[in-house]
């Protein structure tokens, strides 16, 4: 079943919808198909679409029927509900485990696999035993003396009618009775046709199975109708209906025909035997029933197939053993515990109403499982055997083999030593530790030497049981010593220190040398003999010469940056120390190209290469062409990327005019310079009425220009108002005592903007007024004094 899933019942009503049929002309081809009449009514135009549907797969059959959807259009209308059938089966799985402590009922998952092919082949093919009945579709043909084929149509009466032979009843026969009965009629008709040979020869196959509807209720995930081809059984109506659910039974399935109980299957008999002799085919009109299961136990721990079975009364530990597969190889069978919730006549006050029991090893005697009894909810946990290793020794440290060596009475140290693969070429040779086990659990520790690396031992112990044998290595003695190289290598860093390394293989071990390298000589700072007067260092300084470029052209010539060329051969090799720090000089003076941005209207833009490092910003353009005649220098947009500067604010006219004027920068790398052309309009924005752009009137101060832009707003803070200008130069309104405030005349392209008022203005000048008043009274009082005296 295919229920509650809306979307298929949408797009099953779409479908009908376009067919262009009508109600009634639906309803007889559902008719004389062998569906009721009203069977896709609530798919119809007119049924009401807020009421839940359930929709079969017994309506996708029907529907397909009509001829309005192909069999290809059928099964992507079941795929609509695989991902919420699984959303389903995953959300009841996970509901289970928590009430079974992690464990499934076993067989479950069999019947919710999303690719089960349950639908029974219509076209066959079916064994001599399959019983003919109407719908079914044959095919006679006939060969020899006689070529011919006849298409056999089961008629609703259950007759077929053969040319030339007349109508046979062939209803409820089998498919090998058909066969005798037409030896019979055929070789009436035809005198070539015999048993065991003849002139003619006949051969009837089925070409289309009849569908039978049946009935799936019970414990079942999708109960309901179904369409199953004839051949179907009670297994293809089970994967149909998705199987038993949780709550239902595996051990009993009944198969109702006519209403008596005609067969039972067991599904672990098909599970776990694969044993299908109770899988009766269905007729039309059976009803498979799924009651709720019968008792259920737990088996989990070291058992094949731990999981939750269902017990058959009578059924014992054994049969429970038998059903998960058997105990597992490390699986301790001296005991078996059975946790048990009591029945309610045996429980007392005071919360006893579990309990545990011990199946003990006296139980388990001959290697068979006990046919103990089973109640339902018992809980079976298999132990495993102890993880302790017996007959065993362990050897570890500087052997070829570590590990568990297994142990002989009377096992000598080397021996044991042997087995682990001999001891290492760098092992200790001073000493061997046994530690041993005490029969109070403490360790007393044994010690032996080696007398040479060949693994001969000087004190060659007899070993005991658990023994643990510690051979060290006198690398893990020594401290980790290193060299440091630092400055033109290509990897600069601490390399590990080898006896006799020189100063070539230090340099080769940091990747070689970079493009800047000094290859004239290097230093090498050593840790002093002599530290006092607190001594940190002594410098070398060690001669280097070509032989150190190991990145030569074809010619074996030196590939490297212009400017200095490699010493030739004859420097001596310099042998390191630990914890020598080598330093690689660097070329002085030696670095890239810097380049710089310069965009806009100039003669000839682009990124240029600094040639020196006091460039200058005239400079630069003079190289550039100069400026074209549209160029704006008032606008000129200068950036520095050094250290996130952002834009610098710029007098280019004063810097073209005087080159020694202050704004005349010296550029660096990264510089971006951009000179726009000439734009009349000053932008105005903030606190103002309507912040607009309005063309540039010369000479005009940035009053004129708020007002244009609708004057300063309540909030509108006109003592902080300022204007950048074209050049990136910001300019405030300075205010003077007593005098006019000096305020800012923006030129074209600037920017005017007026801050808001803070918040604090009105505490702030209302605490100014306070203390000019309490200065003012404090004068007034001081003059009334000054009066009367």
């Amino acid at each position: 079943m295919l229920q509650g899933n809306p979307s298929l019942a949408s797009e099953l009503r779409g479908r009908i919808a376009g067919s262009g049929l009508t109600p009634d002309q639906i309803r007889a081809r559902l008719r004389a198909a062998g569906y009721p009449d009203n069977f896709l009514d609530n798919y119809m135009q007119g049924a009401d679409t807020t009421k839940k549907q359930t929709t079969t797969n017994g309506h996708l059959s029907a529907v397909q029927s009509l001829g309005i959807v192909s069999a290809q259009g059928i099964d992507s209308l079941r795929t609509l509900t695989d991902s919420a059938r699984a959303a389903m089966d995953s959300l009841r799985t996970d509901s289970l485990k928590k009430q079974g402590g992690g464990l499934r009922v076993f067989g479950l998952d069999i019947f919710r696999s999303s690719n089960s092919q349950f639908d029974a082949n219509l076209g066959g093919p079916v064994d001599d035993n399959y019983r003919l009945g109407p719908g079914d579709q044959l095919t006679l043909v006939l060969t020899g003396d006689v070529e011919q084929t006849y298409p056999l149509q089961v008629t609703r009466e259950g007759f077929i009618v053969i040319p030339s032979v007349g109508q046979l009843s062939v209803a409820n026969l089998t498919l090998g009775q058909l066969r005798d009965l037409l030896y019979n009629r055929l070789g009436k008709a035809y005198s070539g046709v015999r048993r065991g040979g003849g002139t003619t020869r006949f051969e009837v196959s089925i070409t289309q199975l009849r569908t039978n509807q049946i009935y799936v209720v019970g414990e079942v995930s999708r109960p309901g109708s179904y369409q199953v081809a004839s051949s179907g059984t009670v297994l293809s109506a089970l994967y149909a209906a998705g199987g038993p659910t949780e709550n239902g039974n595996f051990r009993r399935i009944d198969i109702r025909r006519g209403g008596k109980l005609i067969d039972s299957l067991d599904l672990y008999d098909y599970l776990l035997r694969g044993d299908n002799n109770h899988d009766v085919r269905l007729q039309t009109g059976d009803v498979v029933f799924v009651p709720v299961h019968g008792q259920r136990v737990k088996i989990a721990g070291q058992i094949v197939r731990p999981a939750i079975y269902e017990l058959k009364p009578g059924e014992s530990l054994r049969d429970l053993v038998t059903a998960a597969g058997g105990f597992t190889a490390d699986a301790l069978q001296r005991r078996v515990q059975i946790f048990r919730v009591l029945p309610p006549e045996r429980r007392l006050p005071g919360g006893r109403d579990r309990v545990v029991l011990d199946l003990n090893s006296e139980q388990f005697a001959g290697g068979t499982t006990p046919s103990f009894a089973m109640a339902a909810g018992d809980s079976v946990q298999v132990f495993a055997v102890a993880d302790r290793q017996r007959l065993a020794v362990n050897v570890i440290g500087d052997v070829w083999l570590p590990g568990i060596v297994g142990y002989i009475p009377g096992m000598r140290l080397s021996e044991a030593i042997h087995a682990a693969g001999g001891p290492k070429p760098d092992v200790y040779l001073g000493s061997i530790l046994v530690s041993r086990l005490q029969s109070d659990s403490s360790r007393f520790q044994l010690r032996s030497a080696f007398s040479d690396s060949t693994g001969a031992v000087t004190d060659d112990i007899t070993l005991q049981e658990d023994d643990e044998i510690e051979i060290f290595s006198r690398t893990s003695f020594r401290p980790s010593r290193w060299i440091a190289v630092t400055g033109a290598v290509l990897a600069a860093g601490q390399i590990p220190y080898r006896e006799g390394m020189t100063i070539r293989d230090a340099i080769l071990q940091a990747g070689g040398l970079s493009e800047d390298a000094l290859i004239n000589e290097a230093e090498i700072a050593r840790l002093p003999s002599d530290r006092s007067g607190g001594r940190l260092a002594v410098s070398l300084r060690v001669p280097l010469d070509s032989t150190y470029i190991f990145d030569r052209g074809p010619d074996g010539k030196y590939v490297g940056p212009p400017g200095m060329s490699a010493p030739g051969n004859g420097a001596r090799e310099t042998v390191l120390q630990p914890y020598d720090n080598v330093l690689i000089f660097r070329q002085p003076n030696w670095e890239l190209q810097r380049t710089v941005s310069l965009t806009g209207q100039v003669m000839y833009p682009g990124r240029y290469a600094l040639l020196s490092k006091s460039e200058r910003l005239t400079d630069l353009i003079k190289r550039a062409g100069g400026l074209t005649p549209n160029a704006y220098p008032d606008a000129i947009h200068f950036f520095r990327t050094q250290a996130r500067t952002g834009r610098v604010g710029v007098d280019l006219p004063m810097v073209l005019k005087d080159s020694s004027f202050r704004d005349n920068l010296i550029l660096i790398g990264g510089d971006s310079i951009a000179i726009p052309e000439f734009d009349p309009i000053v932008y105005v924005s903030g606190a103002v009425n309507a912040p607009v752009a309005v063309a540039y009137v010369p000479g005009k101060d940035i009053d004129f220009y708020v007002q244009a832009a609708g004057g300063y707003t309540i909030k509108g803070d006109k003592s902080r108002a300022y204007t950048t200008q074209p050049s990136g130069k910001v300019e405030s309104v300075r205010r003077k005592f007593f005098l006019p405030d000096s305020r800012p005349r923006p030129r074209a392209g600037a920017r005017v903007f007026v801050p808001e008022k803070p918040p604090e203005d009105k505490s702030q000048t209302l605490a100014t007024l306070g203390s000019i008043a309490q200065i003012l009274a404090s004068l007034v009082t001081v003059a009334i004094v000054a009066t009367k005296l």
